[in-house]
């Protein structure tokens, strides 16, 4: 449903109104990346979260801006639909690996605080 309501905001919206997106996600993917890099030594829980729903926003932001560059490759004339598709599945991958990690420690919070009420 995110991927379908955010392709649909691009493939709807004005040509080129997404395109500005490309530096700033990459940005901060870049900083996304270096945070992670320190946090391997670290290990906060509070960075591995930010990391983890900041990185769901922009790859978000990446479905977005890869729809408005495949709509833009095909007006211009460059016709590379296996390109296309790529970039979408590897966005949908990210979104969905996210996704899944996030529900997966809901569930072991839940899991966690349900021990903790059992033994009190």
């Amino acid at each position: 449903a995110i991927f379908a309501c955010l392709s649909a905001c691009a493939i709807f919206s004005r040509r080129r109104e997404w395109l500005y997106l490309g530096s700033i996600l990459s940005s901060v993917m870049l900083y996304m990346a270096l945070v992670n890099l320190g946090n391997i030594f670290f290990r906060s829980n509070l960075v591995f979260n930010l990391n983890l729903y900041g990185l769901l926003l922009v790859f978000m932001g990446y479905v977005l801006l890869d729809t408005q560059v495949a709509i833009e490759s095909f007006y211009s004339g460059y016709r590379d639909p296996i390109k296309a598709a790529g970039e979408l599945y590897t966005d949908l991958v990210a979104i969905f690996v996210r996704i899944l990690v996030i529900l997966m420690r809901n569930s072991e919070e839940r899991r966690k605080d349900g021990d903790r009420r059992r033994r009190r």
